[in-house]
């Protein structure tokens, strides 16, 4: 049993290396293959409500915090207090997780950094309490700024508690942050080469969340430690071609 264990243990060490790289015949890709990319954001009803967004040209001067001090302050926050976040604020912290800075043909530029600009992220959101939002689970939508509410469930914040272990704080935040991936839009420039970096670009996004909740006298404390089957049919997720890969609840401290 222990040699299983450890054989196991370094079977998995090789997602981190970048050794597959000198084996894929990258030929092979759907972008080596003319086949036209996946859309950058999955796309909603033709007929949903949405819900505007506050938009800023100058966020810096809204939320303003030195870099060092935000850095130095990060920590992880697990207990929150019963204070809302206000729309205004998750805003920013849309922004500064996902916005988008520029839009050339398939190619997205945002705040933050992804291995070939392919973003195979999409952000869903469990809102508990943000002054303006219902209850329930909504998904961003970084194109246009704009949230789209996906359903109402009485049962949420039980729901993210048991996603997560029972991790509590998953559910007693003001929301909770729940980024899936689109494998495609990553594999379709990478093929076998993608995971790993899919594994990275969500990282860099719950740095930058990280570090907006620091300006807004909030705090999160990322997850990676969930029951995947049960998080992905919540979403209502195939599991194959999306899925989740990392939560982070947000709360004022």
């Amino acid at each position: 049993m222990a040699n299983n264990f450890q054989e196991l243990i370094i079977k998995n060490r090789d997602f981190l290396k970048d050794s597959i790289r000198k084996s894929v015949d990258f030929s092979k890709t759907g972008q080596n293959n003319g086949i036209s990319p996946p859309p950058i954001q999955k796309p909603y009803p033709s007929d949903a409500a949405l819900i505007d967004l506050v938009v800023k040209d100058d966020w810096e001067n809204m939320f303003n915090i030195p870099l060092a001090r935000a850095v130095k302050n990060r920590v992880s926050h697990r207990n929150y207090s019963e204070d809302p976040i206000s729309l205004e604020e998750l805003s920013f912290l849309l922004w500064a997780t996902q916005g988008v800075r520029l839009v050339e043909g398939n190619n997205t530029y945002r705040n933050v950094p992804s291995a070939g600009c392919r973003h195979s992220m999409e952000t869903y959101l469990a809102v508990f309490n943000v002054d303006e939002l219902e209850c329930g689970v909504y998904r961003y939508l970084p194109l246009s700024h704009q949230l789209i509410l996906e359903f109402k469930d009485n049962e949420l914040r039980e729901k993210l508690i048991n996603a997560t272990f029972r991790q509590e704080f998953a559910g007693h935040s003001a929301l909770t942050f729940i980024w899936t991936t689109i494998p495609n839009r990553m594999e379709w420039r990478y093929g076998p080469v993608s995971h790993k970096v899919i594994a990275m670009d969500a990282g860099h996004a719950a740095q930058n969340l990280y570090l907006a909740c620091e300006a807004i006298n909030s705090g999160t404390c990322a997850i990676a430690a969930y029951n995947q089957e049960y998080v992905d049919e919540l979403l209502g997720l195939d599991g194959v071609d999306e899925f989740v890969i990392y939560l982070a609840p947000v709360g004022k401290i």
